[in-house]
C-alpha cells in the first residue's frame, strides 16, 4: 500500500507516528486514526495481525482498494471501523462476521457490489451501520434484524429492491435514523410504524406509495419521503399532535392531493418544507406567518391562487422560496433576505419592488420568468439578469439605462440570442420595434422563396398535393368556402384558400418536413402570421364533428414549453393543424451541427445559418454550455409532466425525441406534436409504438404488442437526455467497448461510476461536471429496462431541478 512518507518518520517509535494512538505503556495500538492520508492501494500484509488491542480503526476518504489477509484477525477487540470514501470495489466478504464487537460499520462511498452478506447477523453489538453510496444489490438481509442494538442505518443509494423486511420496526425498536434514499425499494409508511423511537426517517426516491397517514413519532425531527408514489389527502395530519419537533419535511415529487396541511402555521420547529410536484387543489396561499424558523420553502406545482402574502417578507430566516409554476396573482412581496428565489410561470404583476432588485446580483439564484412584471432598474442590468426574465415581463423605459439600447441594436446582426433575451428583458416597447423588424426581414425573404399567387375569387378544387414521398388529396368543391378555425384571432375571415396562398398551393418548395403524421408546411397568413401547417393525412374513423372537437380540445392545452396549436381546417377527408411558427428550429439539428433548413427531420424554419446571420451563430455556441442544455432538457420535462400530470385525460406523446424539441423565440425548448393520434387515425386500442426506433423502449423489442404508456415517454425522453449531454446521436455514432447504441453504452460506464467518460467534451467546463454525471444517472433511471424501474416525469422534473445551475455555471 503506498503510503507519504513525508508523514511519518519511521525511525521513530510507532507509537510516535501521526494518526497513532497506544496505551499508556506505549506497547499496544489502541486507535488508527488516518483518515485523508493519501494512502492507496491494497492494504498491506502482516500488518494487522500485531494490533492485538486495537479498538477504533479510521482509514476514510483515501484511495484504498482492497484487504489484506490478515486484515480479519482484528475483530477480538475492534470496536469502531471507518473505511467510507475509498475505493473498495466488489463483493463485500462474509468475514465481517468476525467483527462480533462491532459498534460502528462505515463503508459508505465506496463500489461494493453483490448482495448485502448474510454475516451481518454476527455483529450483535452494532448500533451504527453505514453502507451508503454504493452498488449493493438484491434486498435489504432480514438478517439486519437480529440486530438489537442499531441506533442508525444507511443504506441510500444503492440499487435494493425489494420489500421492507416483515417484522422491521418491531425488531428495532431502538432505532433513531434510517436512510433508504436512492433505491428500488417498494412498500409503504406504515412498515415503519413501529419505530417509536426515529427521529430522521429518509425513504426518498424509492416506489413507496398508498397514504402517508400511518407514521405519527412525535420524536421524529426530519422525514424524507420525496420521489416516492405516495397518494391521498395530508390535510388531516396536525403538527401539533402527529410531528409537534419536525424540523425537516420534503414530500416533494409524490402523488398527494387535496389541500396543504391545515395547521402549517403551528409547525414552529420546521426550517425545511417541501410540497413541491404533487397533485394538490387549487387552493391559496396557506398561513406561514409564524414559521419563524422557516429557512426553506419550496412549493412548486402546488395549486396555488391568489397574492402572495405580503407577510412572508417578515421570515427573516427564509433564504429559499420557490413558487413557481403555480397561479399566483398580485404583486412580489420585498423578499430582500433570501439566497434563492424562484416564482416563475406565474400570473403575477406590477413593479418588482427596488429594494428587491437592488439585492438580486446578491443572490445566488433568482427567476421571475413568464409573468407580467415590470422591472424598474436604475442601472444598466447585471450579465447574469436576462435569463431570470424571460417571457412577458415588461421594462421600464423611464428608469432603463438608455446606453443598454444602443449596445443592444449595435450587437443585432451578430449575437441574435442576446438580443432575444436582452430585448424582452430591458425593455418591452423596444421589443416590439425590434421585433416588428425581425419580422418584415424574414417576411422579405419568405416572399422572395414563395411562389407568387393572386387569390381569385373562386377557387375550384379537388386539390391535389404531392410531396417526396406521398400524395394527398383535399376534396373541396370551393377553397373560399373552406373555414380556418384560429384560436387566438377568432375574428379574423380566414378560409382553405388563405392556406393555399401562405404556402404557394402546399408547394415542395414550402415543404419543410414529412413527419409521422403528415407533411408540414410553411406560410404566413393574413396578419403576418407565422404558421407551420401541418396535414394529417392518415385515414381516420372520426367524423368531422369528433375531429373539431378533438382539435379544439387541443387548442385549450397551453403550456410555456408546448408548441401551441394556434388553429385548424377540416378539408375534405383532410385536417389540418396549424402550429406556432419555432423560429430557431429543432434541437437535433442544433445539437448535431445540421442546418436549420435540413429537411432530413421534421423542422419547421427553413433559413440556414448562413442566410439569416452570416456564418458562425450565436445559437451554436449556446450550446456549447451546460447551463443551456439543463435548461432545454428541464423544460422538455416540463412539458411532457404536464401532459402525463396536467392533462385530463392524460396524454400519452408517443413519439418524444431531439427533432420534436423546437426552440422559439427566446430560445426556450418546445416538444410538439402532442395529441394528435386519435385525429389521425391511431385507435385506443391499437397504440402501439410508432416512433423513431433510436427511442424504442426495451419492451418493445420483447413483446411488440406492448401498448405504449406514460412510461414509454420516459424511456425516450431519457434516451434524449443522454443525447444532449453527450452530444452523440442515438444510434450510428462511435461509442467506444463495442457497443452500438449510445443508451446500451452510457448504461454501462454509469454503472461502473464512470459516466464522466461520456460528457460531451464541448461543455466541460461550462458548468459543473458533477451536476453532468447526475444528469447521465437520472438519464440511466429514464432508461431502465423494467417500465415499473423508471420514474414518472412529475419526480424527472424535480430530478433535474435539483442539479439545476447556479450562479456563473
Amino acid at each position: 500500500m503506498g503510503v507519504p512518507e513525508g508523514d511519518f518518520n519511521f525511525a521513530a517509535p510507532f507509537c510516535s507516528w501521526r494518526g497513532v494512538f497506544c496505551d499508556t505503556q506505549k506497547e499496544n495500538v489502541l486507535k488508527l486514526e488516518l483518515s485523508g492520508s493519501g494512502l492507496s492501494g491494497v492494504l498491506p500484509e502482516n500488518t494487522f495481525a500485531k494490533l492485538k488491542k486495537l479498538q477504533s480503526m479510521d482509514l476514510s476518504n483515501n484511495s484504498i482498494t482492497g484487504f489484506s489477509s490478515d486484515f480479519w484477525g482484528l475483530g477480538g477487540t475492534l470496536l469502531s471501523l471507518n473505511l467510507s470514501s475509498n475505493r473498495f470495489f466488489g463483493i463485500l466478504p462474509s468475514n465481517i462476521g468476525n467483527f462480533g464487537f462491532l459498534k460502528s460499520f462505515d463503508l459508505s462511498f465506496n463500489n461494493f457490489s453483490g448482495e448485502i452478506p448474510a454475516s451481518l447477523s454476527s455483529l450483535l453489538s452494532l448500533q451504527v451501520l453505514a453502507l451508503g453510496s454504493n452498488s449493493f444489490e438484491g434486498n435489504i438481509p432480514v438478517q439486519i434484524l437480529s440486530l438489537k442494538f442499531l441506533v442508525a442505518v444507511d443504506l441510500s443509494l444503492n440499487r435494493l429492491v425489494g420489500e421492507i423486511p416483515q417484522n422491521f420496526s418491531a425488531s428495532l425498536t431502538g432505532l433513531k435514523a434510517l436512510n433508504l434514499a436512492g433505491n428500488g425499494i417498494q412498500g409503504r409508511i406504515s412498515d415503519f410504524s413501529g419505530l417509536i423511537s426515529l427521529e430522521s426517517l429518509n425513504i426518498s426516491g424509492n416506489f413507496f406509495e398508498g397514504p402517508v397517514l400511518g407514521l405519527f413519532q412525535e420524536s421524529l425531527k426530519v422525514l424524507d419521503i420525496s420521489k416516492n408514489q405516495f397518494q391521498g389527502h395530508i390535510s388531516q395530519i396536525s403538527f401539533n399532535s402527529n410531528w409537534p419537533n419536525l424540523v425537516f419535511l420534503d414530500m416533494s415529487l409524490n402523488q398527494l392531493s387535496g389541500e396543504i396541511f391545515t395547521d402549517l402555521n403551528k409547525a414552529h420547529s420546521l426550517k425545511h418544507l417541501n410540497l413541491a410536484h404533487n397533485r394538490f387543489s387549487l387552493q391559496k396561499f396557506p398561513l406561514i406567518n409564524d414559521l419563524k424558523s422557516l429557512e426553506r420553502l419550496n412549493l412548486s406545482d402546488t395549486g396555488l391562487t391568489g397574492p402572495i402574502p405580503q407577510e412572508i417578507s417578515e421570515l427573516k430566516s427564509l433564504h429559499l422560496l420557490d413558487l413557481s409554476l403555480n397561479f399566483l396573482t398580485g404583486t412580489v412581496p420585498s423578499l430582500t433576505t433570501l439566497d434563492h428565489l424562484d416564482l416563475s410561470y406565474n400570473n403575477l404583476s406590477g413593479e418588482i419592488p427596488s429594494p428587491l432588485l437592488e439585492s438580486l446580483p446578491s443572490m445566488e439564484k433568482f427567476n421571475f420568468s413568464y409573468n407580467n412584471l415590470t422591472i424598474c432598474y436604475k442601472n444598466s442590468l447585471p450579465q447574469t439578469f436576462p435569463l431570470s426574465f424571460l417571457g412577458s415581463t415588461n421594462g421600464c423605459p423611464i428608469a432603463a439605462d438608455p446606453n443598454l439600447f444602443q449596445r443592444t441594436r449595435t450587437r443585432n446582426r451578430h449575437m441574435r440570442l442576446e438580443l432575444a433575451i436582452t430585448i424582452a428583458t430591458v425593455c418591452f416597447l423596444a421589443g416590439l420595434v425590434c421585433l416588428a423588424f425581425g419580422c418584415r426581414r424574414r417576411t422579405r425573404l419568405w416572399a422572395e422563396k414563395q411562389v407568387p399567387y393572386k387569390e381569385e375569387q373562386n377557387i375550384s378544387g379537388p386539390f391535389s398535393f404531392q410531396t417526396d414521398s406521398t400524395t394527398w388529396v383535399a376534396d373541396v368543391k370551393l377553397a373560399t368556402s373552406v373555414p380556418v378555425t384560429m384560436f387566438e384571432k377568432p375574428l379574423m375571415n380566414i378560409t382553405f384558400a388563405d392556406l393555399l396562398a401562405a404556402t404557394s398551393h402546399f408547394d415542395r418548395g414550402t415543404l419543410l418536413a414529412e413527419g409521422r403524421y403528415g407533411p408540414v408546411y410553411r406560410g404566413v397568413l393574413p396578419g403576418g402570421i407565422h404558421v407551420a401547417v401541418k396535414v394529417l393525412i392518415n385515414s381516420s374513423s372520426i367524423n368531422d364533428q369528433e375531429a373539431a372537437s378533438a382539435l379544439e380540445h387541443l387548442g385549450k392545452i397551453k403550456h410555456p414549453n408546448l408548441v401551441p396549436l394556434t388553429g385548424y381546417c377540416l378539408a375534405g377527408d383532410q385536417r389540418i393543424a396549424i402550429y406556432k411558427y419555432m423560429e430557431h428550429g429543432n434541437l437535433q439539428n442544433m445539437l448535431h451541427d445540421l442546418p436549420i433548413g435540413g429537411q432530413i427531420t421534421e423542422d419547421w424554419s427553413t433559413d440556414t445559418w448562413e442566410e439569416e446571420y452570416g456564418g458562425e451563430t450565436q445559437e451554436k455556441q449556446s450550446l456549447i454550455s451546460w447551463r443551456f442544455r439543463h435548461r432545454i432538457t428541464l423544460g422538455t420535462a416540463r412539458a411532457i409532466a404536464f401532459l402525463h400530470h396536467g392533462c385530463s385525460p392524460p396524454i400519452i406523446h408517443r413519439d418524444v425525441k431531439a427533432s420534436s424539441i423546437y426552440l422559439d423565440a427566446q430560445f426556450e425548448p418546445r416538444l410538439s406534436d402532442f395529441g394528435l393520434a386519435k385525429i389521425a387515425g391511431i385507435e385506443p386500442e391499437n397504440e402501439r409504438f410508432l416512433g423513431s426506433p433510436e427511442y424504442k423502449p426495451p419492451e418493445f423489442d420483447q413483446n411488440p404488442a406492448s401498448l405504449v404508456s406514460e412510461k414509454s415517454d420516459v424511456y425516450a425522453f431519457g434516451v434524449v437526455l443522454i443525447e444532449v449531454i453527450t452530444g452523440k446521436k442515438p444510434l450510428g455514432d462511435e461509442y467506444g467497448e463495442g457497443e452500438v447504441s449510445l443508451v446500451s453504452w452510457v448504461r454501462g460506464l454509469v454503472r461502473k461510476k464512470i459516466g464522466w467518460k461520456a460528457i460531451d467534451q464541448k461543455i466541460i467546463g461550462t458548468g459543473s461536471q458533477e451536476q453532468m454525471e447526475e444528469g447521465l444517472r437520472i438519464g440511466y433511471l429514464c432508461t431502465a429496462e423494467s417500465p415499473l424501474k423508471r420514474p414518472d416525469m412529475h419526480q424527472i422534473v424535480g430530478l433535474l431541478k435539483d442539479i439545476e445551475p447556479v450562479g456563473d455555471q
